[in-house]
């Protein structure tokens, strides 16, 4: 099994890379597959719209959107991690989901995603929220934890000393494997549930 990383900081090595390492440990103790791709430090516009990803199904900004498209569609997990700017999830981080989901017009049923907020003291359940609804518009089930998915930190390395944090991340590593496990499973027994062709609903008239 795999699971795909999206760091939306863009510090390498600040307290969201500390936060989604501690779900990796769980992640290979488990034998599951890790990648992370740095996001927040690069240069991602957001979408314009155009619809040229109809007739291609990717981005036509061809950058780390559609690299992580080609992961995420072999992928079993998402994790999508973020510092909290203004009670919300960094602007890079969401112009590249905005495309990422938008553009692949792969299955992503029952793939199973997480989200993580980390923030010096407020705004983590508001930017939790944010990125949960990336996962439910998409069919995929969400994994969670005892709390939630959040984990405290100003300086770097500080988040080193919120042990219930870190421990929320090794808690959701873990029910998220379980889930990942449980779904192949299934899968394998039942199937995926039933699908049904959309109609899109218009209060304009």
């Amino acid at each position: 099994m795999y699971v795909l990383l999206i760091n939306g900081s863009p510090r390498k090595g600040g307290n969201t890379s500390l936060a989604l390492a501690e779900m990796e440990k769980i992640f290979h103790e488990n034998g599951i597959e890790t990648e992370t791709m740095q996001i927040g430090n690069q240069a991602i516009r957001g979408c314009v719209v155009c619809g040229g990803c109809a007739k291609t199904g990717k981005c036509v900004f061809d950058d780390e959107v559609n690299v992580a498209a080609e992961k995420f569609a072999h992928a079993d997990g998402l994790v999508v991690a973020s510092p909290v700017y203004y009670a919300s999830a960094n602007g890079t981080l969401i112009s590249f989901l905005d495309r990422l989901f938008f553009s692949s017009h792969f299955d992503k049923t029952m793939k199973v995603g997480a989200s993580v907020a980390v923030a010096r003291r407020g705004g983590c359940s508001a930017t939790f929220d944010e990125l949960n609804k990336y996962f439910t518009i998409s069919g995929m089930p969400v994994a969670s934890s005892r709390y939630w998915n959040s984990v405290h930190g100003r300086l770097p390395g500080e988040a080193e000393q919120d042990e219930e944090g870190l421990r929320t991340m090794r808690i959701l590593a873990r029910n998220m494997t379980f889930l990942m496990e449980s779904i192949a499973l299934g899968k394998e027994t039942f199937g995926l549930p039933e699908a049904e062709t959309g109609a899109m609903t218009n209060f304009v008239r």
